[in-house]
């Protein structure tokens, strides 16, 4: 594995402000997608569905525009959904996350292309510049001026990112203010007009189950704002920035959308009887009258609106191209940046990450995603494997909803967040569950598109185990092992990991390692975490590896000739997301560490790095304060119940002296009634390594839960108690008491157990 110090010195200049990078976001969603979609829209859904679709598309949009804000301003840098899931899942899912923005920003921008193609020699033909009428340009005609405007948007991204910047910018700007002039000509001729509302009757001709539907193929014209986190490297104060722009985006778009929506239902004026004639002279309702025209049923509907028919048509070519040339200049900006993140940790070739001396582009990345689109553009049949764009994005949008999940639980105090999205997690698990529904849905749009789409992933996780795994560079973020030797298997298979944080603390641990994992037939894995200053590069971690390792050797030496035995000493920024990736990696059925006493700060609990071990790693924990290897003949159990009781027990018949010892499952009564102790022994029996005559019941009435268990454990070797499961929150306020137990109870031993559960553990275990 290449070193951290081997990145790419390379940087991007930072010329982007919010204007720039918010008519970005604008001009990639406001494509052709939004006048074809609306004539569809309404054929399915009627007059009121087409405002209700884009008006929920909207909304689910904002869901994860919001994951994407966050995730921006804690992470600017360009990448985008690619360094989310490289910080989030790791480098595997990352590489299929830049690979697929990578391939669908090429191949939407190629879509776009032939659009701009289209429309720009449609509107000569209709000023007699070229040899055909409008409707009898050739194929070929519009492949090779399909070809021609990407090259010219090539060299305006080659030029900087000013440039493309301030180009998208004048032409979203124009697209944008002729759909709002579309919508307030709607608004005000409605408003003159009040016979025109009679347009939307009936409201849902359908009913509401065509709703999933229209959204399903119009949410291509809400993808666009996620280029905007691709500009992170160019972005002037991108934590403030970044997230203003995806949200401001995707705001402005939905209210035009609607907006636009109403102005084409009511530019259509019906007869006295409500009906609208066709040129064969069938009449039809407004509704039906615009959505008869399918994917022109906008441009219809608004030369309608504009009594000059000559200048309408002009406006509206001028609108698409608007369109089109905005949304093609943003998905060659988004495609490049992709590659470029790719290139430029390794995922692809060093070259995708050159950057051009005098211009500061990554200008081969920008060839090679340009030859990408001129090739589809050109040779390809765009239209079908368009829809296989849309289900990739719908495939990034759902893994960055769960990226925030992730990164929010496991590496908030790591990162400096410019926005921190309200009601966590609740609209990311609402965009996942939006999402998921939207892309099941394109299966019967395009089955194709379920083809294509896997196909390039395949593809992708190839090239990503042939190449890229060798040789990707580890970022700061990432957990380094630095030295690892795998235990012999176990044939019971299960595993207990002990972190060992230095040789003082190791004779405890591995007395009460032997212990367990004699009832278990366990193996063990010894980790250390190596303390290695954030200013000093990996290449010298070797002097601060040499404690941890001594303290490991010597756990080794006593546990190996007993148990299966490995170790590893890893390296993170943050110690307890390291030990839980640990975990997480080994599938380790328990977890043994040690507490030393109060931490420093007042406001919190156990500590800072226990906490969220506690909270987050998905197999039972084991925390031991004290213990010696001296023998326990008189163990407390204290038990409210519940699973964390249980394991007590557990953890107590494993620990108490077999000959003479003595466990006491004890409980307090504040007033309020207690469990049923004996019953709850009998129950769990099943799973104690003591017999039922060394374990007796014992109730005491105490107005204080933890002046009691302090007092009644004056007398006893040991203490094993439950952690609680109160939030992290919570615990600023009041500590809980098991851990004021520990504070108070001076040199006593003390072990703290936490079983998460099988949903929890589960959920533990991915996210």
């Amino acid at each position: 594995m290449s070193s951290i110090n081997d990145n790419i010195s390379s940087e991007l200049s930072r010329d982007l402000n919010l204007f720039h990078i918010t008519m970005m976001g604008l001009g990639m969603m406001i494509g052709a997608g939004v006048f074809i979609g609306i004539g569809n829209a309404i054929n399915y859904a009627g007059s009121g569905g087409v405002i209700l679709t884009f008006a929920f598309n909207g909304l689910v949009a904002m869901f994860t525009a919001m994951s994407y804000a966050e995730l921006s301003s804690a992470i600017p840098r360009a990448g985008g959904a690619y360094n989310f899931a490289r910080i989030g899942f790791g480098r595997g899912t990352a590489f299929c996350g830049g690979w697929m923005e990578w391939f669908a920003s090429s191949i939407a921008g190629s879509l776009y292309a032939i659009t701009l193609s289209i429309y720009t020699l449609r509107c000569l033909a209709q000023w007699d510049v070229l040899p055909w009428g409008h409707n009898e340009i050739p194929v070929i005609a519009e492949r090779l001026m399909a070809a021609f405007v990407a090259c010219v948007f090539i060299l305006i991204n080659y030029r900087g990112a000013s440039e493309t910047g301030k180009i998208g910018a004048i032409f979203t700007l124009g697209q944008t203010l002729f759909l709002v002039a579309v919508g307030g000509v709607g608004i005000i001729v409605a408003i003159k007009d009040p016979s025109r509302f009679q347009n939307f009757d009936p409201f849902m001709p359908h009913g509401w189950e065509k709703l999933l539907v229209t959204m399903g193929f119009t949410y291509v014209a809400f993808e666009g704002f996620e280029v905007i986190a691709q500009a992170g490297d160019e972005v002037i104060d991108p934590r403030r920035n970044l997230p203003k722009a995806m949200l401001y985006s995707v705001f402005i778009v939905t209210l035009t959308y609607v907006a636009v929506s109403f102005a084409a239902i009511v530019a259509v004026k019906a007869g006295p009887d409500g009906l609208v004639a066709l040129e064969n002279g069938t009449r039809l309702p407004p509704w039906e009258w615009i959505g008869n025209f399918g994917p022109k049923g906008f441009g219809e509907a608004v030369s309608r609106l504009i009594s000059n028919s000559v200048l309408s048509n002009l406006l509206l070519t001028l609108a698409v191209i608007f369109a089109a040339t905005s949304a093609l200049n943003a998905t060659i900006y988004s495609a490049t940046r992709a590659s470029y993140a790719l290139g430029r940790d390794r995922m692809l070739p060093s070259f995708f990450a050159k950057i051009s001396p005098k211009r500061k582009t990554p200008y081969i990345a920008l060839f090679l995603t340009g030859s990408l689109v001129i090739l589809m553009a050109t040779c390809l049949p765009v239209t079908q494997v368009a829809s296989c764009a849309s289900i990739m994005f719908l495939f990034l949008f759902f893994m960055v909803n769960v990226c925030v999940i992730k990164i929010r639980r496991n590496m908030k105090n790591e990162l400096t967040y410019g926005y921190l999205m309200p009601l966590f997690p609740l609209f990311p698990i609402a965009g996942i569950i939006c999402q998921a529904a939207l892309a099941v849905h394109l299966l019967e749009v395009s089955f194709t598109a379920w083809i294509v789409a896997p196909s390039w992933v395949l593809i992708g996780l190839f090239i990503y185990f042939s190449y890229s795994k060798s040789r990707v560079i580890a970022s700061t973020d990432e957990i380094h092992v630095l030295e690892e030797v795998e235990p012999p298997k176990s044939h019971h298979g299960y595993s207990i990991m002990v972190c060992v944080a230095n040789p003082q603390t190791t004779q405890n641990l591995v007395s009460a390692t032997y212990k367990i994992c004699g009832a278990r037939g366990a193996r063990v894995e010894l980790l250390h975490m190596v303390p290695v200053p954030d200013h000093v590069p990996l290449n010298d971690a070797d002097k601060y590896m040499r404690e941890g390792k001594k303290g490991i050797i010597d756990a080794m030496n006593k546990l190996s000739t007993l148990f299966p035995t490995g170790r590893t000493l890893r390296y993170c920024r943050n110690f307890s997301r390291g030990i839980v990736s640990a975990v997480r990696e080994k599938h380790s059925n328990m977890l043994i560490l040690g507490w030393h006493g109060k931490p420093k700060s007042s406001m919190v609990t156990i500590g800072s790095t226990i906490d969220p071990i506690i909270e987050r790693t998905p197999s039972t924990v084991v925390i031991l304060k004290d213990c010696t290897d001296k023998a326990f003949k008189r163990v407390l159990v204290p038990i409210a119940g519940g699973p964390n009781g249980a394991l007590a027990l557990e953890i107590a018949s494993i620990m108490v002296e077999k000959e003479g010892g003595e466990m006491i499952a004890f409980s307090v009564d504040e007033g309020h009634g207690t469990i049923d102790l004996k019953g709850f022994v009998e129950e769990n029996q099943h799973r104690l390594f003591a017999p039922p005559e060394m374990i007796s019941v014992k109730t005491m009435k105490h107005y204080n839960v933890v002046d009691a268990i302090l007092k009644e454990a004056k007398d006893y070797d040991l203490i094993v108690m439950g952690c609680t499961r109160r939030p992290l929150l919570s615990r600023l306020k009041r500590a809980p008491f098991p851990e004021t137990v520990a504070r108070y109870s001076g040199n006593k031993p003390l072990i703290m157990v936490n079983s998460p559960g099988y949903i929890r553990a589960w959920l533990n275990r991915w996210i």
